[in-house]
């Protein structure tokens, strides 16, 4: 009898063991994942600067819409957890979003070669920033479930793991900034 106590407490204790190692693993490719955001931000975020001044020297006079992409760029680098930095970044689209209107009244700034590299780049960076998203919250999602169903349910908040945020985007920021020339 004591025998099979002691293989029942050492099968338990192995269980726990496993859990938590599987929670450990899916905690931190959540945060990994999140970091991989973050890194296609921080290069969107280093691009925006670029374009604003190539745009400011055909468009001088749009004053207004630069000043709302810099307000837009630091409230998103500012922004923590993946909630705040859904709503920043659904701001900085919309700046965007007007600052390629600007650039689309000028003929020649389209054409020029350094607008269309910047173009480009930022088009290629907000791909890297969606499939990023797409990661970061099938990760969140598998991580979420695991430490909801049982029985790891009744050990996960005990072991110190909750649930995370999805980085969500809401309203018009869901669509990628499209840019159409005439």
């Amino acid at each position: 009898m004591g025998w099979l106590i002691l293989v029942i407490v050492i099968i338990v204790g192995l269980y726990l063991i496993s859990l938590y190692n599987r929670l450990v693993t899916f905690r931190n490719r959540v945060d990994n994942a999140w970091a991989q955001v973050d890194v296609q931000l921080r290069r969107r975020y280093d691009l925006i600067p670029n374009l604003v001044e190539t745009v400011k020297g055909y468009a001088a006079h749009e004053k207004e819409v630069f000043e709302t992409v810099a307000r837009a760029r630091q409230a998103a680098i500012s922004a923590q957890g993946p909630q705040e930095k859904g709503a920043a970044e659904n701001q900085l689209t919309q700046a965007l979003r007007q600052l390629f209107a600007v650039a689309e009244a000028y003929p020649v700034l389209r054409a020029s070669e350094n607008f269309q590299s910047l173009q480009g780049e930022l088009s290629e960076t907000e791909n890297k920033i969606a499939y990023a998203r797409q990661f970061y919250n099938d990760t969140v999602y598998r991580y979420n479930t695991t430490i909801e169903k049982f029985p790891a349910n009744l050990f996960a908040s005990a072991f110190g793991f909750t649930k995370r945020e999805y980085f969500a985007v809401e309203g018009e920021g869901r669509e990628p900034v499209r840019v159409q020339f005439s």
